[in-house]
C-alpha cells in the first residue's frame, strides 16, 4: 500500500486536484455551504451545553457549588474553547490539509510524504495516525448514546413520571436512527443546517436571557478566575478537567469534515454562530446557577420556560439525532478511507446519492455500531454515567493530531524550530492536561473507547502488515513483467491466439500476476490484446480523471496500465474501461473482453512473520473480506479466475 509502497513517491508530483478552497465561490453558494457546515459539523459540540457542565459538578469530584466554583469553571470553559477550538484547530490544524481534506489520516498521509518511507519516524508517524483514527470509533459510539440520553432526560424536568419512558424512548430513537441510515442523507439533508440553526439561537437566547439576570457571570472571561480555581486544589482540577473536557468533545469534526466544507465556511459558522451562542448558554448556566443552585440537577432545561420545555425536549431530541447521524456518517467514512489506504479489508459500500459522493453507507458497520451502541445505552443507562466514559479517546485523538501538526509545520511548512516549539508546546500542555484528566475515566467507564479503539487498532495494524508481508511475498517470488512478456514471441506457436482483450489484474506493475501465468501454462491461450491493470490509492483525497491513468505500450499487443485513485475515491473498473477509450485509444467496450483475477484467498502460512494469533486474525479477515471483483465492480459474467493464491 501507499504508505511503504516505492511506487507511493511518485504522487507527490501530481497536480492538485481538489479546487474546492481555491476557486471563487458565489455568495449565495458560500452562504449554503455555511448553512450545511452548522448542520453537519457542529452537531456534537453544539449539543454538549446539555450535559458538560452538569457533569462538572458531578458529586463524585467533592466541588462546592459556590460563586468561585462557579466563575472558576465558566472561566476554563471559556478559554478552553479559545486555546483548543478557536487557536488550535481553526486557526493552525485546518491549515495543515491534505488537498483541501482534514481528519486524523489525511494528516498522516500528510506526514509521512514529509519524510522517507519505511523509516522509523514514518513507521512511528503512521501507528501515531492509526491509533489516532481508530479512538474516533470510540467517540462514534458513545456520541449517539449521551446525546439523546441527555435530550430525552428533560422529560425529567417536565415530569418525574416521564422517567421511567427515557430508557425505552432512547433506544427506539436510535434504532429508528440506524435502521435509516440505508436511506441516506440526501433527502433529509437540506433540513440539517436549518434545524441546527435554530437549535444555536435558542440556547443562544436561553443563555442570554439568563445573562441579563446576573451580567456579574461575564466576569469570568478573567482567566484569572480559571487559575485561582485550579490553584485552589490542582487534584480536583485534574479529575474536573476531564469533564471540562467534554465541551471541546466535537472539535476534531471541525478538521475532520473540512473536505466536505472547506475551512472558510466552518470558521464563519465558528466564529460568528456556534462560539457564541454556546458561550452565551454556558454563561447562562452559571449565571443560573448562582442565582439557583438547585438547578445542577438538569441546568440546561431549567434555564427555559416551564410552557416551552415539551419543545425544547423536542428540538434537543432532534438535535441530537443529527449528531449522532452526523457522527456515524464519519465513521463510514472514515472506514472507507481505511480500507482505500490498506488498513482494513474491503467491504461493501453503497452510494446513497448520486450526487454527493462522500454521502456513502456501509452495511456491516451501521450493524455493528448499531448492536454496541444500543448495547452502551443498556449499560450506563443515565447520561451522566455515560459521561464518565466520554473523552478519553478524543482527548488521545486531539493529541495525536498535535504531534503530527508538529511534524508539518516544521518540516513542509519549514518553520523554525523556536516557532514550532512554541506554538506546538502551549498545545501540548494543554492536551496534556486533558489527556492525563481523562486517564482517570478509565475505571469509571473510559475502559470502553479504550477497548474499542484497541481492538480496532490490533485489526487494521494485522490487516495491514499481512497484506505487506503477502505483497513482498508476491513481489519476491515473481517475475519480472517485461523479461516474460519478452519470451512470449517465441512461444505463440506453441500457444492459441485469442481475439478480444485480457485484462489481468496485478498487485505489482513490475511483476507478472499470477493469473496470467497460469493461464498461459494451463490454458495454452493468448490474447491479442493484453492489459496489465495496477489499481493504486494514493495519498491524494482526489485525482482528476486526465491524471488517473499511467498507459506503457510493451509491444505486441501489451500494456502496462496504472489506474491512481484518491483516498477520498472509490475504485470502479468501469469507469477506467470508460477512461482507457476516450483518453488513450484503447477500446475495451466490446462484448470481448475478459477479466482474469487472483483467487480471493490466503493460504495459512504464507504470513509466517505473524505471531499465531495475529495470523488467524488476518486470515478470518481474509476470509470475510469483499471479493476484488465485488470490490471493484467486474461484471462477473466476464471474470476468470485462476491461482491458489491471492490478491484479497
Amino acid at each position: 500500500m501507499f504508505l511503504n509502497n516505492p511506487e507511493y513517491s511518485e504522487s507527490k508530483h501530481l497536480s492538485k486536484v481538489d479546487l474546492k478552497a481555491t476557486l471563487p465561490l458565489k455568495v449565495s453558494d458560500s452562504r449554503a455551504l455555511t448553512l450545511a457546515a452548522i448542520g453537519v459539523v457542529f452537531g456534537d459540540i453544539g449539543t454538549s451545553p446539555l450535559y458538560a457542565l452538569k457533569a462538572c459538578f458531578n458529586p463524585i469530584f467533592g466541588i462546592a457549588l459556590t460563586n468561585d466554583s462557579i466563575f472558576g469553571i465558566i472561566s476554563m470553559i471559556f478559554w478552553a474553547l479559545v486555546f483548543v477550538v478557536s487557536l488550535k484547530y481553526i486557526l493552525f490544524v485546518m491549515q495543515a490539509n491534505n488537498q483541501g481534506e482534514g481528519g486524523i489520516l489525511a494528516l498522516t498521509a500528510l506526514t509521512i510524504r514529509t519524510m522517507k518511507t519505511g523509516t522509523n519516524q514514518s513507521i512511528l508517524f503512521i501507528i501515531i495516525g492509526v491509533f489516532g483514527a481508530c479512538l474516533f470509533y470510540g467517540d462514534a459510539v458513545i456520541t449517539p448514546a449521551i446525546s439523546v440520553l441527555s435530550a430525552l432526560e428533560g422529560l425529567n424536568t417536565v415530569s418525574k413520571g416521564l422517567t421511567q419512558f427515557i430508557l425505552p424512548l432512547t433506544l427506539i430513537i436510535l434504532f429508528t436512527l440506524f435502521y435509516f441510515e440505508k436511506k441516506g442523507t440526501a433527502t433529509v439533508g437540506y433540513l440539517f443546517g436549518p434545524v441546527m440553526l435554530v437549535w444555536f439561537i435558542v440556547i443562544g437566547l436561553m443563555g442570554l436571557n439568563q445573562v441579563l439576570s446576573f451580567p456579574q457571570i461575564l466576569l469570568a472571561l478573567n482567566p484569572l478566575f480559571a487559575i485561582k480555581f485550579m490553584a485552589q486544589d490542582p487534584a480536583i482540577t485534574l479529575a474536573v478537567a476531564g469533564s471540562i473536557f467534554l465541551v471541546l468533545t466535537g472539535a476534531e469534526a471541525l478538521y475532520a469534515d473540512m473536505g466536505h466544507f472547506g475551512s472558510k465556511p466552518i470558521k464563519r459558522a465558528w466564529f460568528f454562530l456556534v462560539m457564541p451562542c454556546l458561550l452565551l448558554n454556558y454563561f447562562g448556566q452559571g449565571a443560573m446557577l448562582i442565582n439557583r443552585p438547585d438547578a445542577i440537577s438538569n441546568p440546561f432545561f431549567m434555564m427555559a420556560p416551564d410552557f416551552l420545555l415539551y419543545c425544547l425536549v423536542v428540538l434537543s431530541t432532534v438535535a441530537t439525532v443529527i449528531a449522532s447521524q452526523a457522527c456515524i456518517s464519519g465513521a463510514y467514512s472514515m472506514t472507507s478511507q481505511a480500507m482505500t489506504l490498506g488498513f482494513l479489508p474491503r467491504m461493501r459500500i453503497i452510494f446513497t446519492s448520486d450526487k454527493e459522493i462522500g454521502q456513502i453507507y456501509i452495511p456491516f458497520i451501521n450493524s455493528l455500531l448499531c448492536l454496541i451502541v444500543m448495547g452502551i445505552v443498556l449499560l450506563f443507562r443515565k447520561s451522566e454515567s455515560l459521561a464518565s466514559a466520554y473523552g478519553f479517546a478524543v482527548s488521545t485523538t486531539m493529541l495525536m493530531t498535535t504531534l503530527l501538526t508538529a511534524v508539518v509545520m516544521r518540516v513542509l511548512w519549514k518553520w523554525n524550530l523556536f516557532l514550532v516549539t512554541l506554538v506546538i508546546g502551549i498545545f501540548i500542555f494543554i492536551d496534556m492536561g486533558f489527556f492525563i484528566s481523562n486517564l482517570n475515566k478509565i475505571s469509571q467507564g473510559g475502559w470502553l473507547p479504550l477497548s474499542i479503539g484497541c481492538v480496532s487498532f490490533l485489526l487494521m495494524i494485522t490487516w495491514y502488515q499481512g497484506r505487506e508481508l503477502l505483497r513482498r511475498k508476491l513481489l519476491n517470488d515473481g517475475t519480472d513483467i517485461q523479461l516474460y512478456t519478452s519470451k512470449l514471441p517465441s512461444l505463440e506457436k506453441q500457444l492459441t491466439l485469442v481475439n478480444g482483450t485480457a485484462i489481468f489484474l496485478t498487485t505489482h506493475i513490475d511483476r507478472v500476476p499470477n493469473s496470467f501465468t497460469l493461464n498461459v501454462l494451463h490454458n495454452k491461450n493468448l490474447h491479442k490484446r493484453i492489459i496489465f491493470l495496477k489499481i493504486s490509492s494514493w495519498d491524494l483525497p482526489r485525482v482528476t480523471d486526465t491524471e488517473r491513468l499511467t498507459v506503457k505500450n510493451i509491444g505486441n499487443g501489451i500494456f502496462l496500465i496504472r489506474a491512481i485513485f484518491g483516498f477520498k475515491e472509490s475504485a470502479d473498473i468501469n469507469h477506467i474501461i470508460k477512461l482507457l477509450s476516450k483518453h488513450h485509444n484503447i477500446d475495451c467496450t466490446s462484448e470481448d473482453l475478459t477479466y482474469f483475477l487472483s483467487n480471493d484467498s490466503v493460504i495459512e502460512g504464507e504470513v509466517v512473520n505473524l505471531s499465531f494469533g495475529r495470523e488467524q486474525i488476518f486470515l478470518a479477515l481474509a476470509r470475510n473480506a469483499l471479493h476484488t471483483q465485488d470490490f471493484y465492480n467486474f461484471d462477473p459474467s466476464k471474470v476468470i479466475k485462476l491461482g491458489p493464491l491471492v490478491d484479497i
